[in-house]
């Protein structure tokens, strides 16, 4: 059995476009920190509506972070549920939640039509359907779901009768598409409305005012009369909205089955942490023989799982006891969400105050329909035209009934300083194998060491720049990665993914 690939086509959608550096000021209308759907469609929207949209992202490449791991589901059934929604922020709310993530549906079908995107843009049936014995969450949906308005039906049996025998509810008018090539075709589009992109530039300082500004470790200073900060967290603010996202893995495998013999729809589960399925089917790859059956979920705090890996296995195994012709798995990858306290994303006017800032963050597992409703909310605030969500995106929020996972969440992150006052992973760096990494601790502090493939030690300061977590190895990514607020960085200790904007300063080994 061969090795899966962790490099399927949509995980660097635009490698081959490589933005020049900014070593130069420049001055221009809006400033967009971040490259993935959010960024890009902000970007296009505001090009279109005639503004000049300069976009600066740490990638070589647009769509080079988070946005590379989507699965692509297009869903205005909310991944927390709208008994969830409904509980804490009250009806009306659950209602504009619907609504305006099958506006972002809309856009993204509007955007593929007018731009030519050919990316397999379709519409689909969604369907939530129990974990075994959880029927009655079923009802509870359906009751929440009916009353704001939502087109749902209850059906008595799941159409992929694999998965179970019912009741689940299905959501009509929601979509999928191939991500890479939509990616690639909103780049496009946005490029040729006359916004300049520029890559391997990341964001240092952003301040507000008129103009606002934001410096970048290129040597470049962006002048603009408004700056997005629409990176996957927020990279630009210390505290403010940090207490109020949590990051989470999400794991994903993909393999083929036979053509057909799983429907084309998008298909998720009751459980926690739940599963997801959704087809890559004629429609992506015409010429295939085999439709490939893509299976997520597993989800996990960021760096707080000392064996990742095994979540690809419970994926495996998921699907496996329950789709037979499931062939062997070909690729697999995970990817970092963001979790909030109500299951809607964090998008407006920047919460610490900051004069002509404005963040996107938040995508609670629905990053293609929250990038683009932030791109739709967005630029509405910054032309000044009324919108209907502005109050329930607002990034300054703190509902009063999500208070408990409020503490629960501040607990969990508290927790992990208290890495400082443990040992290491190993006693000694020569306990290290090949390829891998350990905390070891020295002295008062700790060291990230990893042994490269050739035996040569590369070490760092465990501490992560951010606010002084302690980091942890994944063996599964090769990565270090902080369990309180989600920064990544490579086994070199380079900064892969914020909030931290620095790398993990270098020790002596």
């Amino acid at each position: 059995m061969s090795k899966p690939s962790t490099d399927p086509a949509w995980r660097d959608p635009l490698k081959d476009v490589k933005g020049p550096p900014l070593t130069e000021d420049i001055t221009c209308d809006v400033c967009v920190v971040g490259a993935g759907i959010a960024g890009l469609t902000t970007a296009y929207l505001l090009a279109q509506a005639g503004r000049f949209v300069v976009i600066i992202d740490a990638n070589n490449s647009p769509g080079g972070g988070e946005t590379r791991f989507t699965t692509a589901h297009l869903a205005s059934a909310i991944d927390n549920r709208f008994t969830e929604v409904v509980r804490i922020r009250g009806k009306e709310c659950a209602r504009l939640a619907y609504q305006s993530h099958s506006a972002a549906i809309d856009r993204i079908e509007s955007i593929c039509r007018s731009e030519n995107i050919d990316c397999g843009f379709r519409r689909l049936d969604g369907h939530l359907f129990p974990a075994p014995g959880d029927v009655k969450m079923i009802e509870k949906e359906y009751d929440a779901a009916t009353a704001i308005g939502c087109d749902v039906r209850r059906l008595e049996r799941v159409p992929a009768p694999e998965l179970g025998p019912g009741p689940c509810l299905q959501f009509r008018r929601q979509g999928t598409l191939e991500p890479s090539r939509y990616t690639a075709g909103l780049f496009a589009a946005a490029a040729h409305a006359g916004v300049r992109f520029f890559g391997k530039t990341r964001a240092r300082d952003v301040d507000g005012g008129s103009p606002a500004a934001v410096r970048t470790d290129r040597g470049g200073t962006v002048h603009a009369g408004a700056i997005v900060v629409a990176t996957n967290t927020p990279v630009h603010t210390r505290f403010a909205m940090h207490t109020k996202i949590a990051p989470y893995m999400t794991y994903v495998i993909a393999g083929p089955v036979p053509r057909g013999s799983v429907p084309d729809g998008l298909f998720w589960d009751t459980a926690d942490p739940y599963h997801y399925i959704r087809l890559i089917s004629a429609a992506d790859q015409p010429n295939g023989p085999m439709d490939k059956l893509v299976v997520g979920g597993a989800d996990h705090k960021a760096g707080q799982d000392s064996d990742p890996g095994r979540r690809w296995d419970d994926l495996e195994a998921w699907t496996r006891g329950r789709f037979t012709s499931f062939g062997e798995v070909q690729y697999r990858w995970s990817g970092m969400v963001m979790e909030t306290l109500d299951g809607l994303g964090h998008i407006g006017v920047d919460p610490t105050g900051e004069e002509n800032v404005y963040v996107a963050t938040g995508d609670s597992g629905m990053g293609m329909t929250h990038g683009t409703i932030a791109g739709i909310l967005l630029t509405d605030l910054i032309l000044g035209v009324p919108n209907p969500w502005v109050d329930l995106y607002a990034p300054s929020r703190l509902p009063v009934r999500a208070t408990g996972e409020y503490i629960s969440e501040g607990a969990n992150t508290a927790a992990q300083y208290t890495d400082w006052i443990t040992g290491g992973d190993v006693k000694s760096p020569d306990e290290i194998k090949p390829g891998m990494g350990a905390v070891v601790r020295r002295g008062l502090t700790k060291l990230a060491v990893y042994r490269d493939e050739s035996g040569g030690l590369h070490t760092r300061s465990a501490v992560c720049p951010h606010l002084g977590c302690i980091v942890r190895w994944n063996p599964a990514e090769r990565t270090w990665d902080c369990p309180c607020h989600g920064s990544r960085f490579q086994a070199t200790g380079e900064v892969i993914h914020g909030p931290s904007t620095a790398d993990l300063s270098k020790a002596e080994s």
